[in-house]
């Protein structure tokens, strides 16, 4: 690292150099809290922030995002130990490993990512905190991209989670959560904090790839993916996991083809539970009408052939393929949970459906494929201009950079 020196003996913060930030995330899979974690290690220099990024193993049949390393320039940290699994001997070995180099490294903020890397981070963080010595102790952040409190677990299991993350945030000064509504069930529905400890900081991403998608660009992808001529494209990207709730699509999916037969479903991203949906569009009859695309790095292009993007997840914190989906210009259309309204403010950019209600999305996809192309097109517009602005990486950027000057008592 650069313009790396010890802190004063007084204990106070040196401010002859740039700070240092210590982020740690549990794995860098698909998905937005991989986006946000590199990003930000790559774009903090400039505003006087030395970060080092430590990541920990992925999960069998994982989509990996390590490839945005080498693409943002960011040197990473890889600690195989720390898993999204609770293993009690590799979370102590990892959390042995956080602290050994917290105390090399000498951070002024540890800024975990996801639940598990939040939980072993800010145990070695307090660790560290109380043999810093001379050393300035670190402040300690933590984002919620999102919470395991509802779909995850059964009822002992998330008993036993929400008692340790409210003890955990006895021990960090700030806990951000990537949308309002994510912010007021922390606070309010499982009492995790203090109000004045929560920070709702949008998701932020790199958008000017889905921008860029116009009318030509939809051709040629609708093209390269073999849609028959006049067929409808609906589409649904993520993670093939039981939280996503890909089946409740395939349902949808099954009562949409039953009023009409010229839509063609995709499905894009990977997981373990890809056999068992590929066997349940089989029973559900579906046949050439849905096609699983596997994990795929030209988004752009699945968004830009599609006329409806749905998200069915059962549970989310910020849904990046849906604000992807949107500045794209596709419409969207998905169930009413975490941060989803946040994101589908209006129906005009978007419809929100019941949690779980497959009739009630295929009403809405065959209402929006109903309305016409140039309805459609103008709703795919205003969503663009809904999203573009809102969660642009720029303003992510900002938003973190003047919480960590808070933090640090910063001009």
């Amino acid at each position: 690292m650069k313009n790396i020196t010890t802190r004063q003996s007084t204990g106070r913060l040196d401010r002859s150099r740039n700070r240092r930030v210590l982020r740690v995330i549990t794995r860098l899979n698909i998905g937005g809290p991989s986006i946000q974690a590199v990003a930000l290690t790559s774009r903090l220099a400039e505003f006087g922030y030395d970060s080092r990024l430590v990541h920990g193993s992925l999960s069998r049949g994982e989509g990996d995002m390590g490839y945005l390393l080498e693409r943002e320039g960011v040197g990473a940290t890889a600690l195989p130990a720390l898993r999204r699994a609770v293993r009690p001997v590799p979370d102590a070995r990892a959390a042995w490993q956080l602290y050994r180099l917290m105390c090399s490294f000498r951070p002024d903020i540890v800024h975990t990512h996801t639940a598990k890397a939040g939980a072993v981070g800010r145990c070695a963080a307090m660790a560290y905190n109380r043999t810093a010595g001379r050393y300035a102790p670190a402040r300690v952040v933590h984002t919620y991209h999102g919470h395991v409190f509802d779909g995850y677990f059964g009822r002992t299991s998330t008993g036993i989670f929400l008692g340790l993350e409210r003890w955990l945030a006895r021990s960090t000064d700030r806990l951000i959560a990537v949308s309002p509504r994510i912010a007021d069930e922390i606070t309010k529905r499982y009492r995790i904090g203090r109000l004045d400890q929560v920070r709702p900081v949008r998701l932020g991403l790199d958008l000017a790839p889905f921008a860029g998608v116009d009318e030509a660009a939809r051709r040629r992808a609708r093209r390269q993916l073999a849609v028959p001529d006049g067929a409808a494209v609906v589409t649904t990207v993520g993670r093939l996991t039981e939280i996503k709730q890909h089946g409740l699509f395939l349902e949808m999916a099954s009562r949409v083809l039953a009023t009409r037969s010229d839509v063609l479903f995709l499905v894009a991203g990977d997981g373990e539970l890809r056999v068992a949906l590929e066997a349940r569009a089989v029973a559900l009859r579906l046949g050439s009408a849905v096609r699983f695309l596997g994990w795929r790095q030209d988004l752009p292009n699945i968004y830009g052939a599609s006329d409806l993007f749905v998200l069915t997840s059962r549970n989310e914190g910020t849904p990046v393929a849906l604000i992807e989906a949107m500045a794209s210009g596709t419409p969207g259309v998905s169930t009413d949970v975490g941060g989803v309204r946040d994101v589908l403010g209006s129906s005009d950019v978007g419809r929100v459906v019941p949690s779980g209600d497959a009739a009630a999305l295929a009403n809405e996809v065959l209402s929006l494929l109903a309305c016409g192309d140039t309805t459609r097109h103008a709703m795919g517009q205003r969503a663009r201009e809904a999203v573009i602005e809102r969660f642009a990486m720029e303003r992510l950027v900002a938003d973190v950079v003047a919480l960590y000057d808070e933090l640090l008592n910063r001009a």
